[in-house]
């Protein structure tokens, strides 16, 4: 989402890096691009006016003109200014006095609340907790067979009532079954409309007047720029809100709503919707989101994302395979699952410092995912634990099987079979420089 103006602050910060000591005039310049850079993406004038007189003032202070290495004062600087206007440090939910803690979700219709709050239940579960789904959007054709099905996949029972007409009464009697099974959190998924107005604010303040919410979220869509902030606005204006989710952070938009948000509201920023997968939710650090706008890379955010894909056993147990020279197609494959769980190769990739940039054709390596993983499922198991042995009449067998061409398997082979020998040449004392196999090459600097 923020491409764009990471692309312009990257192209400011280079031409800082190529200067001396900074003039007065200078940094003006470099303010003045930042301003446009910002109003660009859709920020709010606002919080661009804020953020510039942060700069500038610190920059005062900090006497930015005089100094050695004037580029990274500035960029520490911005670093800074981006943290606190994206909210300063994370803000978790609040834990309930007694359980369940009640969780309310609004926001207009259109916005995801649905998926947002199957999203969240996942999260939670994830953390050991028992989310319990309420399903009190009575007025959307479907609304409650949708949460119904995405309750099932994330395996959260949900608390519906078809023919009821009250929502208070539904998100009650959920209240009620939540307390007695001993649920750890109600989600309340409520009615939304195309636009604010005193219906919708009186039915949520009569579903919050019911349940007495411990949190109550509100769903945004970042895609909709500053609508989303006017939004948000409104809502504030009816409703005591203590937190904002910010859904598909990982479109096309120029992020302008994401960077505004949480200073024109005052609440926080809690979570962020990355994808379209029911995983695809994430607490909102802001720190962290001003390092990938700066192109800093999100480390602590990739390590964790790593940590719920690769089980640590088999991590090692891997390790000494691949130092033996032992690991198999089968193996191979495992691996890739596990990688593809941690999202689209891309954004992977522009987690790590410095690959704020990646080649043009760096979205070709989830394009290939799929066929490298047909080629290895049309293998027999003699074949996956054995490569050597696949030959012509074998490889244009599987290029059947797989859909692909006999080139694909063949470079596949190859380039598996190199793998394994750089691998063991390296635990030996080589120094090699990998690559995927399939032909899917990493950025300089990275390995396998």
């Amino acid at each position: 989402m923020f491409d764009s103006l990471s692309d312009r602050f990257d192209d400011i910060f280079t031409r800082l890096k190529t200067r001396g000591r900074l003039s007065e005039k200078q940094i003006d310049e470099v303010l003045r691009e930042m301003r446009l850079a910002l109003l660009e993406a859709d920020v709010s004038l606002k919080v661009v006016k804020a953020f510039v007189a942060d700069i500038r003032s610190k920059a005062e202070g900090a006497e930015i003109h005089k100094s050695l290495t004037p580029a990274q004062q500035v960029i520490k600087l911005v670093h800074g200014a981006l943290i606190d206007v994206l909210g300063h440090e994370a803000v978790g939910l609040e834990q309930s006095v007694r359980p369940p803690r009640v969780i309310l979700i609004a926001g207009l219709q259109g916005s995801g609340k649905t998926t947002a709050s199957a999203k969240l239940a996942k999260l939670l579960k994830a953390q050991g907790r028992r989310p319990f789904l309420a399903a009190c959007d009575l007025r959307r054709p479907a609304a409650i067979r949708q949460l119904q099905l995405l309750g099932e996949q994330v395996g959260v029972p949900v608390h519906a009532h078809a023919d009821a007409a009250d929502p208070s009464v539904v998100a009650l009697g959920a209240l009620k079954v939540a307390k007695e099974e001993g649920y750890t959190d109600l989600i309340v998924d409520t009615a939304g409309r195309m636009h604010v107005d005193s219906e919708l604010m009186a039915e949520l303040s009569d579903v919050a007047k019911a349940v007495e919410p411990t949190e109550t979220l509100l769903v945004c869509d970042a895609m909709t720029g500053q609508d989303a902030v006017n939004v948000a606005e409104s809502f504030l204006a009816e409703v005591d809100l203590t937190g904002i989710v910010l859904t598909k952070l990982d479109g096309d938009a120029r992020g302008g709503a994401a960077l505004s948000m949480a200073y024109v509201t005052g609440k926080p920023i809690k979570f962020a919707g990355v994808g379209e997968k029911l995983g695809d939710l994430e607490p909102f650090h802001p720190d962290r989101m001003a390092s990938r706008i700066m192109g800093m890379g999100d480390v602590l955010t990739l390590i964790e994302k790593a940590e719920q894909a690769f089980d640590e056993t088999e991590a090692k147990q891997m390790e000494q395979k691949l130092r033996k020279a032992e690991f198999t197609f089968d193996d191979f494959l495992s691996q890739m699952q596990a990688l593809k769980k941690m999202g689209p190769m891309s954004q992977v990739l522009g987690m790590l410092p410095g690959m704020g940039k990646l080649p043009a054709n760096i979205g070709d390596v989830d394009d290939q995912l799929p066929r490298i993983e047909a080629i290895i499922r049309s293998m027999t198991m003699e074949e996956r634990n054995n490569p050597v042995i696949i030959k012509g009449s074998r490889r244009s067998r599987i290029a059947r099987g797989s859909g692909t061409s006999i080139q694909e398997v063949n470079k596949l082979v190859k380039q598996f079979d190199q793998v394994r020998k750089m691998v063991k040449s390296m635990s030996a004392g080589g120094g090699k420089k990998m690559r995927l196999p399939g032909g899917m090459k990493l950025p300089p600097g990275m390995g396998f």
